[in-house]
């Protein structure tokens, strides 16, 4: 959670003061309009972070240093909720996200997290990229204060990593298994099985080495680059959620920008998602190799029993219908 220093940070916009800004003599509000600190809980080799950084920089070239990035990585501002938080507020921040996290604000938001909702990148940005998703963009903007820059930042697909065989939904009884909080994410991984476990994801390898859970499901990059083949022996490719995110700030802080900026910023979101997006699906053979080469064993398993017993989950958290429109976009 953040500190009382933190929240100060990102609410004054002071950060960018300790790095000179304020020998510009530019107030603090000032400063804090001209840059934009992006939270994300990756690592720094993650191809979602190699994405941020071609948005910091690109932004900096076409805004002439009007509008700066600076990225943290391994959620050195908080945890997303917190981040949200502060977003809310007005704070010049931004976070990687999930859909299952705003859906607090825009239930529509919650069936991008959801269990086999599309196929791949390719699948899932028509939906991400649509009129539809604008609309729930508007949504956010009136209901909580947010303001999603982009939303096309594909990180995989997620699997599960355990320390026994999976091979059916009934092999998941009794196995504690981490998961982000969002409902969407907690009703799957109970359907599949498991007992579903909250936590942020700097808690789990800890978590997982001291046994205070059994399991985690995360996508490739992540999982590599928090080290999980040292904790875990599994990798079961269910590939139960296509790992969509976005860049979601502070509508207040957004709308004072220029339209110019504006307009650059979200460009310059759009493309970088891509070309992360990109990276990400050229990483994935290779991350298989090397789990291999750590010790991993990684076993392809027929998808049809969980995708069976996962599909109530869209009923329970009332996203039947919605899923019927977003099965149309997609054909």
């Amino acid at each position: 959670m953040f500190t009382r220093t933190r929240r100060n940070l990102c609410a004054l916009g002071l950060g960018a003061a300790v790095f000179g800004w304020g020998a510009l003599g530019l107030s603090a509000d000032a400063q804090a309009q001209q840059q934009l600190n992006i939270n994300t809980a990756l690592t720094r080799d993650d191809p979602i972070y190699k994405g941020l950084e071609r948005m910091r920089d690109k932004v900096a070239e076409r805004s002439k240093n009007q509008l700066t990035i600076r990225i943290f990585p391994g959620s050195q501002l908080g945890k997303d909720e917190d981040v949200l938080e502060q977003a809310r507020a007005g704070a010049n921040v931004a976070v990687v996200v999930d859909g299952g996290r705003l859906a607090v604000f825009v239930k529509e938001f919650g069936i991008l997290s959801a269990p086999y909702l599309a196929e791949g990148f390719q699948g899932i940005r028509k939906v991400v990229t649509s009129p539809m998703l604008e609309e729930w963009n508007a949504k956010l903007k009136a209901a909580s204060g947010h303001y999603a820059l982009s939303f096309n930042w594909w990180q995989g697909e997620r699997h599960l990593l355990t320390n026994k065989p999976i091979k059916v939904p009934a092999d998941l009884a009794g196995v504690r298994m981490r998961t982000p909080g969002a409902p969407v994410w907690i009703e799957t991984i109970r359907a599949m099985g498991a007992t579903p476990t909250p936590m942020g994801w700097g808690e789990v390898y800890p978590a997982l080495q001291q046994q205070v859970i059994d399991a985690v499901e995360a996508q490739h990059p992540a999982s590599y680059g928090s080290r999980l083949y040292e904790v875990t022996k599994h990798l079961t490719k269910t590939g139960h959620f296509n790992l969509i995110t976005g860049i979601v700030t502070s509508a207040a802080w957004f709308d004072k920008l220029s339209p110019e900026l504006q307009t650059i910023l979200r460009e310059e979101s759009l493309a970088a998602g891509d070309y992360a997006s990109q990276l990400t699906q050229d990483s994935l053979a290779g991350i298989e190799t090397e789990f291999k080469a750590k010790g991993m064993t990684i076993a392809e398993v027929d998808k049809a029993p969980f995708m069976a017993a996962t599909r109530s989950v869209y009923d329970k958290l009332g996203y039947g219908e919605l899923r019927s429109k977003v099965e149309a976009l997609l054909k």
